[in-house]
């Protein structure tokens, strides 16, 4: 299976959280083509399909931000420093090639740090902090450095995803460039069939990875009577992930239905029902508290949203590598679109 054309799209534009706009463009105009398009202040974008039979209206969320760093300080030797936009294990970016957003343009740069010949023995076996790094973009000085690059400036990891045999496929913004491409699928997916009975709302949400923001101002104005939040998780079939502390999900698996305190029951359920009518495989996770997803605000946006949490198996997570199997993905995109298109207007989630 090869990486669909628009989700290769996705991974290679660059949105950090807070500076979304570049592939935020990207889903939006693609979403054109068979909904109702719209953006708000924040940056999240919602693709609508109406519905055909007044069922309630689902809204379908996946965040469009990915993790990145930011320029704190230009020094006069024309280094950068950075901190991180979203959770960096600091030993990753260490030799990584990055590309910077500036208001000139793009500016290529390097991640490094002192060479391991020049370490004293005990520092050799210590983890790097991100303030003994730095970025290289070549500059000669702190004033050609300040010339191509500004203080707020914001780099991603360079490189190209990569197919690897299995129909898996690695690249940087797997979290989650896959929960917006989930989303849009899912409303191309009801548009395709002739609409579910309810509208339903895509939502490409913003800057999840710093604060949980887009999807909880989007849901406060879209006011769906269901939420289906698409994230990725943890992959279980790689070394060093234990089973207990996680449920048991390996690619080729499926999607993840979440159960647990913040999640809805019967959303869940009915999850479950679709999947097995629709012969879609799935495993089940658990979340005691919070889901560490959108869904911990959306749950609790206005008087409640009814909302389930619905993950894709991904391995290596925060990192220039994380790895996904295709079917999983479309196999999500699936179970959700069949979803959408059980609830009508007699769907009660009272409880």
């Amino acid at each position: 299976m090869p990486t669909p054309d628009f989700l290769r799209t996705l991974l290679t534009t660059a949105g950090p959280s807070g500076y979304e706009r570049p592939v935020a463009t990207v889903w939006r105009d693609a979403a054109k083509a068979f909904a109702e398009v719209s953006a708000d202040v924040v940056g999240s974008s919602v693709a609508r399909v109406r519905g055909t039979a007044g069922g309630p209206l689902t809204a379908v969320i996946g965040h469009i931000d990915e993790i990145g760093v930011i320029v704190t300080h230009i020094d006069d030797d024309g280094f950068l420093r950075f901190e991180g936009v979203g959770g960096w294990d600091p030993i990753i970016l260490v030799g990584q090639r990055v590309t910077l957003t500036t208001k000139g343009g793009e500016v290529e740069g390097v991640i490094g740090k002192k060479p391991i010949h020049l370490m004293k023995p005990d520092d050799r076996k210590s983890v790097p902090e991100l303030k003994d790094l730095h970025i290289d973009i070549g500059a000669r000085d702190g004033e050609e450095a300040r010339a191509l690059a500004r203080v707020g400036d914001v780099a991603v990891i360079a490189g190209e995803p990569v197919e690897l045999p299995n129909d898996r496929v690695v690249s940087r913004a797997m979290d989650n460039r896959l929960g917006a491409y989930v989303a849009f699928e899912v409303a191309r997916l009801v548009a395709e069939a002739g609409g579910a009975p309810g509208d339903v709302a895509a939502v490409a949400a913003v800057q999840e990875e710093t604060n949980l923001v887009g999807s909880r101002t989007s849901v406060f104005s879209l006011k769906p009577d269901v939420a289906v939040v698409v994230d990725v998780t943890f992959a279980t079939d790689q070394p060093g992930v234990q089973l207990g502390e996680l449920s048991r999900q390996p690619f080729g698996s499926g999607p993840s239905i979440t159960r647990g305190s913040m999640i809805h029951p019967l959303v869940a359920e009915l999850l479950i029902e679709t999947a097995e009518e629709e012969g879609i495989p799935y495993t089940l996770s658990a979340a005691g508290r919070a889901t560490g997803t959108d869904g911990d605000v959306v749950h609790l946006t206005r008087g409640g949203i009814p909302t389930a949490v619905v993950s894709i198996p991904l391995r290596y997570m925060h990192s220039p590598v994380e790895m996904v199997q295709l079917d999983d993905v479309e196999n999500t995109a699936k179970l959700i679109a069949a979803f959408t298109r059980k609830l009508t207007a007699e769907t009660s989630f009272e409880r």
